[in-house]
């Protein structure tokens, strides 16, 4: 699926006709919660080649669920397979999304917290903080693979709609709870639905900010992305965003993609 930025850009200033789809970001969260009784069911591939080291594909299996219209929660299970290395299961994630304002607001904020166990051989790559940058990729998974990472991450998301039109920030907060200082990272999104049906185009951004004693931008990795998906009449939203390096400390492309199936169920 090729798709390049021009066009992306071009469908999305076309009025909209259908107001069913869903967001086309992959990294960016915005104000919409999951659905009360039911369950969503995705799969978020990431293929990447580090500057040095061999190519990857890190992938996330995530079951989501609202226990009430302003809580959704959701378990991660990550895994990766690298050439020429092996393939392995990393860890979990649990997640927790809290809406602050139920009404619509001219901005939405909602609180997100995770608690992550993983291995250093981690590469869902589901955010970049601190000084992540391709050089944490390159050890092999015989070695990553015996460092464990207890971590919390917290983001304060914001959400603004308008005329069809969704603009997020999220402000990204991560420790390692091995004592660590906090390190910090963004995530911008500016999305809305196309006039072809059932499909939604946006552009994401995000990166790093440093550490609590050193916040900068220097030495930080930063990706720009187009996002596109599509909503299917079967419950299935597939989603594909490639992302382009901008720094020296950034992987120079990835590739991602996203399959998720929502299934109703009766309390």
């Amino acid at each position: 699926m090729r798709l390049s930025l021009s066009r992306i850009m071009l469908l999305a200033i076309v009025p909209a006709t259908v107001a069913a789809q869903e967001s086309p970001y992959l990294v960016t969260y915005d104000h919409d919660m999951a659905e009360p009784q039911h369950l969503e069911v995705s799969l978020t591939p990431v293929v990447a080649a580090p500057i040095q080291g061999n190519r990857f594909i890190g992938t996330t299996l995530e079951l989501e669920f609202a226990p009430r219209a302003w809580w959704t929660s959701a378990l991660y299970l990550d895994g990766q397979s690298t050439s020429h290395e092996s393939s392995l299961y990393t860890g979990y994630r649990i997640e927790n999304r809290f809406r602050l304002l139920m009404e619509e607001h001219t901005v939405n904020p909602v609180l997100y917290i995770e608690y992550a166990n993983t291995s250093g051989a981690d590469k869902a790559l589901r955010e970049f903080v601190g000084f992540d940058s391709w050089r944490d990729l390159a050890a092999p998974n015989s070695e990553a693979r015996s460092e464990k990472e207890s971590e919390v991450e917290t983001k304060l998301i914001l959400s603004h709609q308008d005329h069809g039109w969704n603009t997020s920030v999220n402000l990204i907060a991560e420790k390692n709870l091995a004592g660590n200082p906090w390190e910090f990272g963004y995530a911008l999104g500016a999305s809305r639905p196309l006039a072809r049906e059932n499909f939604s185009a946006g552009i994401e951004a995000y990166g790093g900010f440093g550490e609590q004693h050193r916040m900068t931008l220097a030495n930080t990795s930063h990706y720009l992305a187009p996002c596109l998906s599509w909503t299917l009449p079967s419950r299935f939203t597939l989603r594909v965003s490639p992302a382009f390096g901008l720094t020296s400390s950034s992987i120079n492309f990835l590739m991602r993609f996203g399959i998720s199936y929502e299934i109703p169920f009766d309390r």
